[in-house]
C-alpha cells in the first residue's frame, strides 16, 4: 500500500513537473526568438539607453517567472528522486533471490526496453500516451540540461533537436549528482564524432527519442549548439 501511494504521488509530481516544463519551454522560446533578448541578454543598447525594440517590463517579468519555475522544478525533481530511491529499494527487496530468475528477468526487461526504444527512435515518436500510462522509470527521468542555443545549419539543427529540448540522456551521459555534466557532454560528442548519438529529450513535457551526429561543419564545435545545466 505504501509503495502504491508513493508511486501515485510520484506520478502526480511528474505531471506537475511536465506542466512546469511546458511553461518554461514557452518562456524560453519567446525570449530566445530572433531579435529577442535571450535568457540573460542586455536590456540596454550600446549607449546605455533602454532598448526600444523590446518590451522591457514584459521581459523582466518573464525572466522572473522563469527563475521561479526553475526553483519549483528543482524542488519537485529532488522529491521525485527521493521517491525513486524508496521505490527502487522496495522493488529490490521484493525480488526473488534466485540468481537464475534475476538474470532472466533482467534480460527480458532489457530486451523489451531496447525493442521499444529502437521502434520509437526509428519513427521519432513520443513514448507513451500519458504520464499515468508510462513505466515509472520513464516518467521520473531527470532532465539535466536544456538546449538554449542552436546555430543555423549546424548538426544539431539538421538532426532535429529543438531550442528548449531538455536532455534526459545524451549517449551514455545522464543525470548523476556530482558529475561535471557539461564536460561529460563535450567528451561524449568528441568521442562519437561521425557517429549517431542516441538522445532522449523532454519536449513540451513529453519524452522523445532522437539522434544527433557530432561532425565538422562551417561553424564552431561539433554540434553547433549550447547546453545549459538545469
Amino acid at each position: 500500500m505504501v509503495a502504491t501511494n508513493l508511486k501515485a504521488e510520484t506520478v502526480k509530481l511528474a505531471e506537475r513537473r511536465a506542466v512546469i516544463e511546458a511553461e518554461m519551454n514557452a518562456i524560453i522560446e519567446r525570449l530566445c526568438q530572433p531579435g529577442g533578448p535571450g535568457l540573460s541578454g542586455n536590456l540596454v543598447d550600446a549607449e546605455g539607453f533602454p532598448r526600444a525594440d523590446i518590451d522591457i517590463p514584459a521581459v523582466r517579468a518573464e525572466r522572473n517567472r522563469l527563475a521561479v519555475l526553475r526553483s519549483d522544478h528543482k524542488e519537485i525533481t529532488e522529491k521525485i528522486s527521493e521517491n525513486i530511491l524508496v521505490l527502487h529499494s522496495a522493488r529490490l527487496a521484493s525480488r526473488p533471490s534466485s540468481p537464475k530468475d534475476s538474470v532472466h528477468d533482467g534480460a527480458s526487461n532489457n530486451l523489451d526496453s531496447s525493442t521499444a526504444t529502437a521502434a520509437a527512435s526509428s519513427h521519432n515518436v513520443v513514448l507513451g500516451e500519458s504520464p499515468s500510462s508510462m513505466d515509472l522509470d520513464v516518467i521520473v527521468s531527470i532532465p539535466f540540461a536544456v538546449v538554449d542555443a542552436i546555430a543555423d545549419g549546424s548538426p544539431t539543427a539538421e538532426d532535429g533537436l529543438q531550442l528548449g529540448d531538455q536532455i534526459v540522456k545524451f549517449g551514455s551521459v545522464e543525470y548523476k549528482v556530482g558529475d561535471h555534466l557539461l564536460q561529460s557532454l563535450a567528451t561524449e560528442a568528441q568521442a562519437n564524432q561521425g557517429h549517431a548519438i542516441p538522445v532522449v529529450v523532454l519536449r513540451q513535457g513529453a519524452p522523445m527519442n532522437a539522434t544527433v551526429t557530432p561532425r565538422a561543419w562551417q561553424g564552431r564545435g561539433l554540434l553547433g549548439c549550447s547546453f545549459r545545466i538545469l
